[in-house]
């Protein structure tokens, strides 16, 4: 039996925040306190820095295909990234084809995933095609423990549901517990407007903004929630940028819906701007939901702090600058769609978030692991420092700046969204299951160190409101 022993630390949780010792032993949380000279194979000093969960991103894509390439991180890269970011479990997204029942695709992405994650992992999965004749295989995937689904409401002729069949899809997890996670935006009216911006001949990178406004969004937000209201189960909206979309979100909160939402560091942060960048640099940031008007920033900030999104996640899915986001050149809807962030995030939320006092400590720890682990069936497991617990654990410095490049990133892409940008917290060890992954801010892991978590259905939703 392996142990470790992290002494003198402040230890911050979603709900404590004191200086205390942790013992690891055999990979779980065995003991807290003062435990002073405990012997121990590791001894790890904390002393003047914050001892947090592991981090739990919630929405990545590794090794995925998108047209005609793939997502530049495989289940190695993408990990190490996340390793040295903070972040001990992704849950990734395996994608049914059409045609196929949906647990084809759940063996292929264990076939990308077992052998290379340096972290631990567990899945959702994609569901682009659902007649009647598929539902009992989304049962099966729940006993394998794929216990969400992520429906589409954008993107016609390819992964979009029609509302029937998100409505099915919804009313089948009244008996068993499974959620649906939705991408809420209004993608007929989408399309329309791309078809006409290209016939117009704006085909640069800041039309794929233009073409998915606000308010698509915040459409299709109200029509999922109202679908889901009348199925009466829980619902969750993926990667929102905009605040009609909160707003939505919020008014059936303040009524008691069990509606949960998640956005990323991107939209908190980046404006639509970028996609307007010289040359075809835009191209970096072509992401969706798009990019907003910096007025959307406050609003989800504000949402964070209130309790009306829930979750940060990153929505990971880069590409390279040069030979993959460069088909688009000419026509804006080739742009692969998405950007890197798992590396950054719990230090983009610490920087902008707690030290400039828009959330708390208590509150970055759940918007970065524990609400995640609540709502997809894995807590206290993940998402907490308490015995029982995997030793999953983030010595984090405040002190500790980094600057943010593409060159020192461990992330696979050739360009770094917020390059050159200076923060103040950093990672400096970080622990899975008691074993370290990153010692001094270097990546110390190897591939296959992480594990496939289970996950249960989230059964307490329909009726607890996680702020």
């Amino acid at each position: 039996m392996s142990t470790t022993l992290i002494t003198g630390g402040r230890v911050i949780t979603a709900t404590r925040d004191s200086v205390e010792d942790i013992l690891i032993e055999d990979g779980r949380i065995a003991r807290l306190g003062d435990l002073g000279d405990f012997p121990a194979d590791r001894v790890v000093d904390a002393s003047g820095k914050l001892v947090i969960p592991g981090g739990i991103d919630p929405h990545t894509h590794m090794d995925t295909p998108a047209g005609d390439t793939f997502i530049s991180d495989d289940f190695y890269t993408g990990t190490v990234a996340a390793a040295v970011g903070g972040t001990t479990t992704i849950i990734d997204f395996p994608i049914q084809e059409k045609g196929d029942d949906p647990r084809v695709s759940l063996e292929e992405w264990f076939g990308k995933s077992e052998g290379k994650a340096a972290i631990d992992w567990a899945f959702h999965q994609i569901i682009a095609d659902l007649p009647p004749a598929y539902l009992p295989s989304l049962g099966a995937l729940i006993d394998e423990g794929v216990s969400s689904f992520k429906l589409f409401m954008a993107y016609p002729n390819a992964w979009m549901l029609d509302d029937g069949a998100i409505f099915s899809a919804l009313q089948w997890t009244s008996d068993n517990g499974g959620l649906i996670m939705l991408h809420c935006e209004n993608g007929p009216a989408i399309e329309v407007l791309i078809q006409q911006a290209i016939a117009a001949g704006h085909t640069e990178p800041r039309f794929h903004a233009a073409t998915r406004p606000s308010i698509a969004e915040g459409e299709a937000t109200s029509r999922a929630i109202a679908l889901a209201e009348i199925a009466r189960v829980p619902v969750y909206v993926v990667h929102m940028s905009a605040a009609e979309a909160l707003s939505a979100v919020g008014l059936a909160r303040g009524r008691g819906l069990p509606v949960y939402a998640e956005t990323c560091p991107q939209y908190l942060l980046l404006s639509e701007d970028k996609l307007a960048s010289p040359g075809f640099q835009g191209a970096k940031y072509v992401c969706s939901p798009p990019l907003r008007d910096p007025s959307h920033h406050d609003k989800l900030w504000e949402g964070l702090a209130a309790g009306n999104l829930q979750v940060v996640s990153t929505d990971h899915a880069p590409f390279h600058y040069k030979d993959q986001k460069q088909m688009g050149r000419g026509d804006f809807t080739k742009i692969p769609n998405g950007m890197p962030g798992v590396e950054w995030r719990v230090s983009l939320l610490y920087n902008f978030g707690v030290r400039e006092n828009r959330i708390s400590l208590n509150r970055w720890v759940e918007i970065t692991s524990t609400n995640a682990a609540k709502l997809f069936g894995i807590y206290p497991q993940k998402g907490e420092i308490a015995p029982g617990s995997d030793g999953d654990v983030v010595i984090f410095d405040p002190d500790r700046p980094q600057t943010l490049s593409a060159e020192t990133q461990m992330t696979n892409c050739d360009y770094n969204p917020y390059e050159g940008w200076t923060l103040q917290g950093a990672p400096d060890t970080v622990l899975v299951r008691g074993e370290p992954v990153v010692s001094d801010g270097q990546f110390v892991g190897r591939a296959g160190m992480g594990r496939f978590i289970k996950r249960r259905p989230a059964e307490t939703l329909a009726t607890d409101l996680i702020s």
